[in-house]
């Protein structure tokens, strides 16, 4: 079995779990009332330390992805899931990047002009944008979220399709520590 390399699944993996803590962090920061603003203030800022964590690891990961290939795609695959399968990975690429950049637009567009202090200790500068792209720069980075939900449930969905029901190896080359049913 040919598998991706120890540095392309350590990102995956920490990537995956970053975006999905993103979800349920952006989902109870949300939905918090504007009375726990200790709370809802404290969220908000690990949702923007991890935002800026998952733009660097991506933008990481895109290198290493540019620098080495992938393991091939097994050669019973149709043509036409080769080519979802090559459109999902553009698609994750894209929205694992674009996401972050435009939730850090959005805060330096936002009203509320609250500076950014990564993990606690890092002051984050804010972009030049207009004040008045604000509410474009939120819309975006909502849209695409729920775009990245639906593509990672399809993804999920994919990979346990290999596994369980095709019985090839696509799973077991991105889990760590699997081996060869």
């Amino acid at each position: 079995m040919t598998r991706y390399s120890a540095v392309a699944i350590a990102l995956h993996w920490l990537i995956a779990l970053a975006i999905v803590a993103l979800v349920v962090i952006g989902i109870v920061m949300t939905g918090l009332p504007d009375t726990d603003l200790t709370r809802k203030f404290a969220l908000y800022q690990l949702h923007k330390s991890l935002g800026i964590t998952v733009l660097a690891l991506s933008l990481l990961r895109l290198a290493w992805r540019l620098t080495h290939r992938p393991p091939p795609l097994p050669g019973t695959l149709k043509p036409w899931e080769r080519r979802a399968a090559w459109a999902t990975h553009i698609g994750f690429y894209g929205l694992i990047i674009v996401i972050p950049l435009l939730g850090w637009a959005m805060v330096s567009a936002s009203p509320y002009n609250i500076p950014t202090v990564l993990w606690g200790e890092i002051p984050w500068p804010h972009l030049r944008v207009p004040k008045s792209a604000f509410e474009a720069f939120r819309t975006g980075h909502v849209l695409l979220a729920f775009g990245a939900i639906a593509l990672l449930v399809l993804h999920v969905a994919a990979a346990l399709k290999h596994h369980y029901i095709l019985r090839d190896d696509v799973l077991a080359r991105m889990l760590p520590f699997m081996r060869r049913r």
